[in-house]
């Protein structure tokens, strides 16, 4: 039998992993748990009843998190000369065309997201092996291929997030770090789950909020009742 540390004894006296949660106590929870000698993520997994094989049936959108999401995102814009000062000015970290389509050719992804425009990206399908599994190629659905640049960087930068839901039917996503307080991880869950609840898709039928539960690196999850959470 494997033996407890006392690190995950001391977090099971802190949790009950058979109970159901309202938001507002795994907000406060997810802090008390979370061990790790650094600021942890503080994520989301939502099972929804949707059978992703299906077309009529996917999830995914894009939400702003009121709080952010704690994370320092590195954002490459990959545009026309014309648009580069507006991409500058909003705080890309990265801004250019062929050089960059160079760069990542050569195995370069040292970035979180890439911002680009109508026109270019025909230029960016030949980099569809490097940056799908990466998650990386820009989508119009998640507002990463726009003409509006300088207002796509500033809303990623102020955190916006784009989420899909995989091939098991399950929404991971980040809703912000430990060091947040309980009140703006409940602020940045709400905002996620009612916008999945938006995206319901009319071919899905049942229980469409199957699970959601809230964990920090390394943490256990925490079932979360969805009655507790407002407008779903």
């Amino acid at each position: 039998m494997a033996r407890i540390s006392k690190k995950r004894k001391a977090i099971l006296e802190k949790i009950d992993v058979n109970k159901v949660y309202t938001l507002n106590e795994a907000s406060s929870i997810v802090k008390d748990i979370t061990t790790v000698n650094f600021d942890a993520s503080v994520d989301v997994d939502v099972r929804l009843g949707v059978d992703p094989r299906k077309s009529n049936q996917m999830v995914r959108g894009i939400a702003t998190l009121p709080h952010g999401t704690g994370k320092t995102v590195r954002v490459l814009v990959l545009c026309t000369p014309d648009k580069e000062e507006e991409a500058k000015a909003a705080g890309a970290d990265h801004v250019g065309l062929d050089e960059y389509i160079a760069k990542i050719e050569g195995g370069w992804t040292d970035i979180d997201i890439i911002i680009t425009m109508p026109a270019v990206m025909a230029k960016l399908g030949r980099l569809g092996k490097i940056l799908g599994p990466r998650n990386l190629m820009p989508n119009p659905k998640s507002g990463t291929v726009t003409t509006d640049i300088g207002k796509a960087v500033t809303d990623v930068k102020a955190g916006k997030i784009d989420f899909k839901v995989d091939k098991t039917g399950i929404i991971h996503a980040s809703v912000g770090k430990a060091s947040f307080s309980p009140e703006q991880l409940y602020d940045n869950t709400v905002e996620l789950i009612q916008t999945l609840s938006k995206l319901k898709p009319a071919a899905a039928k049942g229980t469409y909020f199957k699970s959601i539960y809230l964990s920090s690196t390394m943490s256990p999850g925490i079932n979360i009742d969805t009655k507790s959470i407002p407008g779903i």
